[in-house]
């Protein structure tokens, strides 16, 4: 149950028409803004929500059992505030939300109607349509280890352990050549063997990327050359010049963990444990029929 202050539910039960819509985002790299349906800037709790944005919210879909409510706001890209280019680079990619019922005429009086995040967010050409979920979708994320063979700890995390920063699994490289939207010859990492950085993180220190961390999909040595290429094209395009911070890449695998980073110790998988594929296994000829188990 929502609780009014004394102004708003008189407002309410009068029938007024002086209500409006806010919206308050808060993205993940803390900036806050604030929207409104209203044609004048309103103002509360020390935001300023920006009219005549284009944004347009949906119908609210609700439930009364534990299933994500949702909601979906559509609205073109005219405020300053939103940018095709940082909806791509996932900038507002699970941002908190705040819907508010204000009065316009008196923004003191107001009921915050719901919060959630940012779900999925749909471009179009001349439109983006955003999803807002409740907090209830907090609660169809996975809690707890996984049984798996391969490690599901993040490489040189709290539980892995490994020292990203080493000398050996870090390194810095400038981009000397263009290949593709993704890939690209570089400089600076000729110590090392080639898919050495493979599923590793690449983090831009110059250029139009600067401070932005991409994931490697492949470290090539072709002919000599260094080629790094990456798993997705970046959200802007890189440049002759631009220089990047590169780490160690992991397969999650046993084998790699005892040969690359020597750190069986810390090995977050079960590397031992029966497959799906012992289950379909069969009596075959080539196998020796030595008695070793399978």
């Amino acid at each position: 149950m929502k609780k009014l202050v004394e102004g708003l539910a008189t407002l309410l039960a009068s029938g007024s028409t002086t209500l409006s819509w806010c919206w308050r985002l808060i993205r993940k790299d803390g900036v806050v803004f604030g929207f409104t349906d209203h044609d004048l800037t309103l103002q509360f709790d020390g935001t300023s929500f920006e009219p005549e944005t284009g944004l347009i919210p949906s119908e609210l879909r609700a439930s009364s059992d534990l299933a994500v409510d949702a909601q979906e706001a559509e609205g073109v890209l005219s405020s300053d505030h939103i940018s095709e280019t940082d909806i791509f680079a996932g900038l507002w990619d699970n941002a908190s939300v705040e819907v508010w019922r204000v009065n316009w005429q008196n923004p003191e009086e107001r009921v915050l109607m719901r919060r959630g995040s940012i779900g999925q967010i749909r471009r179009g050409k001349t439109a983006f349509v955003a999803e807002v979920r409740s907090m209830a979708h907090v609660l169809e994320q996975s809690v707890g280890r996984t049984f798996q063979n391969a490690c599901d700890a993040a490489l040189g995390d709290n539980r892995c352990k490994v020292n990203l920063e080493a000398p050996e699994l870090s390194a810095t490289g400038t981009v000397t050549s263009l290949i593709s939207d993704r890939g690209f010859v570089v400089s600076g990492l000729d110590e090392f063997a080639a898919d050495w950085f493979a599923l590793g993180l690449l983090n831009w220190q110059s250029g139009e990327n600067q401070d932005r961390q991409v994931e490697v999909s492949r470290h090539e040595i072709i002919s000599g050359v260094t080629i790094i290429t990456l798993l997705e094209a970046p959200v802007r395009r890189f440049t002759i010049g631009d220089t990047f911070q590169i780490k160690a890449g992991c397969d999650k695998l046993w084998q790699t963990c005892l040969e690359k980073f020597s750190n069986g110790d810390n090995y977050r998988g079960f590397p031992h444990i029966p497959g799906n594929d012992t289950l379909i296994r069969y009596a075959a000829t080539s196998r020796g029929h030595k008695g070793e188990p399978l």
